[in-house]
């Protein structure tokens, strides 16, 4: 089911999601299960699945290092297959356009339309590591923008070098990111509202926004959206903070601002556990006041660990 489906089934009721990322290459499924199981009692209609950008190893020849290209992480759109085929809900594979071609994401959603994945995120996507700036894939897309085309343009049955005459089109839900601060590269918010309006003239049909803990920034981020004419549902996404670090990792990383009162409970902490506490306590509050105000889904960036996010579910759903 696609996931506007969900939303409007729900008839304003608040859903449950969150976003997980797939182990490390090496490492089993049943450490990603062991993270989910618990957060199925709160009946999640999807659950999101990151794709990972390639990444740079040097392989020791003798004293020489070759550098190689690889990927650390398994692909996404197995695991959300076997997601869906254990659990019996949704899933959502994020498609990147670094690091892929256009022929290469083809392939992705011909697979997903085949395994009967109905919704699709697409995003730009970050720079490599060792590199400060975005650059393209070449044969691929520039922007997330690029990305929902051609999405859509396989429910008409375009493909990029033939037109195939099917009743059995591929039918994406499709989902792109929003930055209620604002994204790190644009030079205005209102810049960055028309780049996100462009994305759902393209074909988006739901916007996810990157965390804030500021739930004001969030409100004046719908309500300057739909100013601009941008009327799909528009889903917060939630990060709890877990450790110290936090402070000046999430803004550095992603540039957004901290809530005072937020950095003072979290600097008078002794341990990482108790930042945690912290987090979650926050989060709940956040979660709170959103659903209390209607948001379609309250979505959570889990980063692989359930027991934080369980703990606020319990205390908001």
């Amino acid at each position: 089911m696609k996931i506007t489906e969900h939303i409007d089934r729900a008839k304003g009721e608040t859903l449950f999601s969150f976003e997980i990322i797939p182990p490390v290459k090496g490492r089993s499924i049943q450490e990603l299960y062991d993270n989910i199981d618990p957060l199925m009692e709160f009946k999640p209609p999807f659950i999101d699945v990151t794709t990972s950008r390639e990444e740079y190893v040097y392989i020791d020849k003798g004293g020489l290092y070759d550098k190689k290209i690889t990927r650390m992480r398994p692909g996404t759109v197995g695991i959300c297959s076997s997601i869906q085929h254990k659990y019996g809900v949704d899933t959502v594979p994020h498609l990147l356009c670094g690091g892929f071609t256009k022929e290469e994401t083809e392939y992705v959603l011909v697979d997903c339309h085949y395994l009967g994945i109905d919704n699709v995120m697409a995003l730009r996507g970050d720079a490599m590591k060792e590199e400060k700036y975005f650059r393209p894939t070449e044969g691929g897309h520039n922007y997330a923008r690029g990305l929902v085309q051609q999405i859509r343009n396989l429910s008409e049955g375009k493909y990029l070098h033939e037109t195939i005459e099917t009743d059995d089109c591929s039918d994406f839900c499709i989902g792109v990111a929003g930055y209620p601060e604002k994204h790190l590269e644009a030079p205005s918010l209102q810049s960055d509202l028309k780049r996100l309006k462009e994305k759902v003239d393209a074909g988006a049909d739901y916007v996810v926004t990157q965390m804030f803990f500021d739930n004001d920034k969030f409100f004046e981020f719908v309500k300057a959206a739909r100013e601009n004419g941008i009327t799909v549902p528009i889903i917060p996404g939630i990060k709890p903070i877990a450790v110290k670090r936090h402070l000046q990792l999430l803004p550095q990383v992603f540039r957004i601002d901290l809530p005072q009162d937020l950095i003072d409970a979290v600097d008078v902490c002794s341990n990482n556990k108790e930042v945690r506490q912290v987090g979650v306590e926050w989060a709940i509050q956040q979660s709170k006041e959103l659903k209390a105000q209607g948001v379609p889904v309250l979505h959570y960036y889990s980063m692989g660990k359930s027991d934080n996010i369980k703990a606020i579910a319990e205390n908001v759903f």
